[in-house]
This record gives C-alpha cells, sequence and structure tokens, in this order.
C-alpha cells in the first residue's frame, strides 16, 4: 500500500502544491500571513503543507531539491499564480459543477489504476482533507477553462502559415522531448541584473555539463520556470510545436546537447534534447458508408420510428436502392439528398454505436436497426480502402503545433501582465514584506 500511495500522490503533484493545509494544521499560526492577493490570501500553514507535499514527492532524493529559501519562493510564486487565475475566471464568469469534478476525480483515479473510494481513502491516509481536495481540482479546473479561453481568443491559424510550415525546408521533422531551465530577470531588469542572470545561467550549465549535477536535478533546484518542479520536463513536441525564440536553436542540437543561455523577455533559458524521434506513416482504413435515420419526436413514438425503419430496411433488402429509400425515409436531409451517403470515413468518426455494426458488415450489407439518442439508425457498407493519411495528419498536427507554440507564448504574456496589475504583498519572512 505504502508504494501504492507514492507512486498515487507523483500523480497528484501539481493539485498537491496548492492543496490547503488540514484543519489540525490550520489551527496552528492561522493569523499568519505569508502572501496577499488581491483580496485573497495565503497563510503560512497553506504553504508549509505545499512545501510537505513535495518533499513527500522527493523522499530518497532530497538533494535534488533546491534550498528551503528558493523552493518556499517557488511554491508560493505558483500559488499565487493559481489564486490569481482562479480570481481572474471567477470574474470572467467561469463556471465548474459538481459532475465536472467528480469527473476529473475519476478520470485522475482511473489512471492510476484505483477506485474512487481507494483514491479517497489513500488521500486520507496521506493526511489531506478530501473537501479541501475537491476545492482545489475545482481551481485547478477553472485555471485550465479560463487558459482555453484567453488563448483562443488570443491565437489564430491561417490556412497561410500552416502552407508555409509544410513547405519550409528548414523545418526539421520529428518530434524532440526536452527539458527546459529558466533563469529569471524582472521585466526592466537592470544591467547588472541581466549579467546576474546570465552568470547564473552559464555556471548551471557549466555544473550539469561537468557531471555535477544532473539536468532534471539542476532543474528542480536553479529553474524559474513553472515546470522546475518536475524536473523541467516539456514532454515531447514536434519540432514545428516549438516556441519560435527556441525552434532555430533545437533543430540544431543533438540528443544530450545543453542549450547556451538563450534570453527572451522573462529571462535566460536552458534547452536540452533528451531524445528525438521520427513521424511515421500513417495509413488509415477507411469505409464508404450509407445512412438513413428515422427520428423519434413529439409526433412519432419510438415504436413508430422502430416499425418505420425496419420497413425502409426491409426495402433495400427487397433489392430497392438504398439512395432511392433514403432520398424518401431518411430525416437527415442533407444526406438524404445524397442517397443517404456519408462519404468516406474512418470507423469511429460517428462514434460507437456506428463503428461497431459496421466493422461487422461485409460489402452492401445492411444493418440491423441501431438506436441513438435522436432516434433509430440503417447503415451500409458500400467499399472499403486503405488510405495515406500522412500529409493530412501533418498538416493537421502542424496546425496543432503552430497553435501551441503561439497559446504557450500568448498564455505567458496574459500572466506577466495579471501579475503586473494585480496587488500582491508577499511575507516570506515574518516582519519583512515584498510588494509588487
Amino acid at each position: 500500500m505504502p508504494a501504492r500511495r507514492i507512486h498515487f500522490a507523483a500523480l497528484l503533484l501539481p493539485l498537491l502544491l496548492v492543496l490547503s493545509a488540514p484543519l489540525a494544521a490550520q489551527t496552528q499560526q492561522l493569523d499568519r500571513i505569508v502572501a496577499i492577493v488581491e483580496e485573497d490570501v495565503i497563510l503560512a500553514s497553506e504553504l508549509e503543507e505545499a512545501i510537505a507535499n513535495i518533499r513527500a514527492q522527493f523522499q530518497g532524493r532530497e538533494s535534488q531539491l533546491p534550498p528551503d529559501d528558493v523552493l518556499r519562493k517557488q511554491v508560493l510564486e505558483r500559488m499565487t499564480l493559481v489564486r490569481l487565475q482562479v480570481q481572474r475566471a471567477t470574474i470572467a464568469g467561469v463556471q465548474i459543477t459538481d459532475t465536472e469534478i467528480d469527473e476529473a476525480l475519476a478520470r485522475i483515479a482511473a489512471g492510476n489504476n484505483v477506485t474512487l473510494a481507494q483514491m479517497r481513502m489513500a488521500i486520507e491516509q496521506d493526511g489531506l482533507d478530501y473537501g479541501e481536495f475537491r476545492k482545489s481540482m475545482r481551481d485547478e479546473l477553472l485555471v485550465q477553462r479560463l487558459r482555453n479561453r484567453v488563448i483562443e481568443s488570443r491565437v489564430n491559424i491561417s490556412d497561410a502559415e500552416i502552407d508555409r510550415a509544410m513547405a519550409s525546408d528548414d523545418i526539421k521533422r520529428g518530434e524532440v522531448r526536452l527539458g527546459h531551465i529558466l533563469i529569471a530577470m524582472p521585466e526592466s531588469a537592470t544591467p547588472e541584473e541581466v549579467e546576474t542572470a546570465r552568470g547564473k545561467a552559464e555556471g548551471v550549465r557549466k555544473v550539469v555539463q561537468e557531471g555535477q549535477i544532473d539536468f532534471t536535478a539542476a532543474a528542480i533546484r536553479f529553474s524559474d520556470a513553472p515546470q522546475a518542479l518536475e524536473g523541467g520536463e516539456l514532454g515531447w513536441r514536434r519540432y514545428d510545436q516549438i516556441p519560435e525564440a527556441f525552434s532555430d536553436l533545437v533543430a540544431g542540437m543533438q540528443v544530450g546537447d545543453i542549450s547556451p543561455p538563450l534570453r527572451t523577455s522573462s529571462g535566460f533559458h536552458l534547452l536540452k534534447v533528451i531524445e528525438e524521434r521520427e513521424e511515421t506513416q500513417v495509413v488509415v482504413t477507411e469505409y464508404l458508408v450509407n445512412h438513413l435515420i428515422v427520428n423519434i419526436t413529439d409526433f412519432v413514438s419510438e415504436q413508430q420510428a422502430l416499425r418505420k425503419i425496419e420497413g425502409a430496411r426491409q426495402r433495400i433488402v427487397d433489392g430497392e436502392a438504398f439512395g432511392d429509400v433514403a432520398r424518401a425515409v431518411s430525416d437527415d436531409k442533407p444526406t438524404a439528398n445524397l442517397g443517404g451517403s456519408l462519404g468516406w470515413t474512418p470507423i469511429d468518426r460517428y462514434g460507437a454505436f456506428y463503428a461497431e455494426p459496421l466493422s461487422q458488415l461485409l460489402n452492401g450489407q445492411v444493418s440491423a436497426p441501431i438506436r441513438s439518442d435522436k432516434g433509430w439508425h440503417i447503415i451500409q457498407r458500400v467499399d472499403i480502402r486503405q488510405t495515406d493519411r500522412t500529409v493530412d495528419v501533418a498538416r493537421s498536427q502542424v496546425r496543432e503545433n503552430l497553435f501551441q507554440a503561439k497559446a504557450e507564448e500568448a498564455y505567458d504574456a496574459f500572466l506577466r501582465q495579471l501579475r503586473s496589475e494585480s496587488f500582491i504583498e508577499t511575507r516570506i519572512v515574518e516582519g519583512e514584506s515584498v510588494s509588487s
């Protein structure tokens, strides 16, 4: 059971970073405020509990953590940003229902191969309050939805951009897994602050290259990036998904390389190429499918719709053309006018209720009546083919990756703007405060 809980807690690290302390801990030093975030406050007990959660994840690897004062600053900054985003989401009218929270928790439990009840037990055995855990999940979902809204309003990808990216000989194909370290600077950094940050970045790169510390541990100890406590892991990305400021640099690197410090508006960055992998050909099985539907309405009962669809099916089995029957019977008028044709389609495009019977049909066969939330359907498999969709998938991925690259920049700019416009007073040490 302890091994299960350790794995489980690691999966929940983002939530544990901002989870409030249990009631027993909150009763101690309840009036101690370590940060004021607009009209909200962060208590010392909350900060210490979040730090304790992180230390629990690094049990046996404590040397990878930064010094106490740096760790406290990292965690407090993340908690501050979460509070700001939750506040902005609330002001913007973003809402998360209890059902959505339940579904998110169920996904986490399923991803860790436990039931929801087992997950709750594990959380409580770790000394955490399940009600507070649900609240933290709500905040996490609020932040995700706010991020989506901000990005959708600020990022647009045109077909011309995709065409240029697809035609470009400069874009390296395939995917790369990256590590990232950020040595942050103030937006209006003085020359002395710039040189201090540059020197720190060069120093970190040097000790990593000399093998005194690995890149993951260096990210945890020194990085100011949001992924610092995850070892700077950025995950797998296509080369054309990498932010423009880094793309040329990364394209020229080999596995294991660590970049020289790269300056942007947020500070100096170090990037490591952890792994590379090639693109693969994408071959898709497609079906040429006809369908027709009889809707269930206030005027057509389920039994009436079923009798009508059975009659339509019998006409086709008796030799009448599917297209003629669809034009006469189907309530899906756009496809009825095409003789019921759905065209060439992957098996799962219209969901499992079509995919399962379609997988059992031979060319020319018509399915038994199929029930959906709209009514009764029948489908006919006309033909099957294997299609190379590598270019289509690549184009879709280019669109997605261009979007994600812009999205990161757009949301990072939004967070910097949000922070600069907000009242934040940080009290890291009792009696000492820094306002912004």
